[in-house]
């Protein structure tokens, strides 16, 4: 009787500790791609795009930021491309905000305003860093800058940190506006 016990305490244990680990791989897709709990932390690097320390974000004289954070509380009209917000964002001056672009499955409308932004960005300038970012510890930032460089698009960074790493830093945020994507 002892014995049985022994082995249900041990069958309980090892349920307790797979069951987290099972639910985990569930969180991604079959091309690699985050697609549930999207606010944890971040384990592994966005190859083929690579991961781009805040210090050398925080120094770059020219380069395309891309924040990826969705809109909280807020719609899209499918019909305008318009955004209606309930509360103000901030952002990394001069970043263009595209929010739920970080999605996976992502809106194939949403997706391409993201990658006509960084084309127009980088007409005669091929080589210009695109960053991509969300919050910390937030998986959005992480699947767009994969997702762009899977792409085929070269200078792709993932800016780990996000938001609150750009203020810590002593940097200012602005008030940002969704960029609006007219329907196809």
């Amino acid at each position: 009787m002892e014995r049985i016990g022994r082995r249900l305490a041990i069958g309980l244990i090892l349920a307790a500790v797979c069951v987290p680990v099972a639910r985990a791989a569930d969180d991604f897709d079959a091309d690699g791609f985050r697609t549930a709990r999207y606010r944890a932390p971040v384990d592994r690097l966005p190859a083929p795009a690579r991961r781009i320390a805040l210090e050398d974000a925080l120094g770059l004289d020219e380069a395309l930021f891309i924040d990826v954070l969705p809109v909280e509380s807020g719609h899209r009209d499918p019909a305008t491309g318009q955004w209606r917000l309930s509360q103000p964002h901030e952002t990394v001056p001069g970043a263009l905000w595209h929010p739920e672009t970080g999605r996976s499955p992502v809106d194939p409308v949403l997706w391409r305003g993201l990658e006509q932004a960084v084309a127009e960005a980088r007409r005669g300038r091929p080589r210009l860093p695109v960053v991509l970012f969300c919050r910390t510890d937030c998986w959005m930032g992480w699947n767009a800058a994969r997702r762009l460089a899977k792409g085929g698009v070269r200078h792709v960074y993932w800016l780990a940190e996000g938001i609150e790493g750009w203020h810590a830093a002593g940097r200012a945020l602005v008030r940002a506006e969704p960029v609006v994507v007219a329907p196809s």
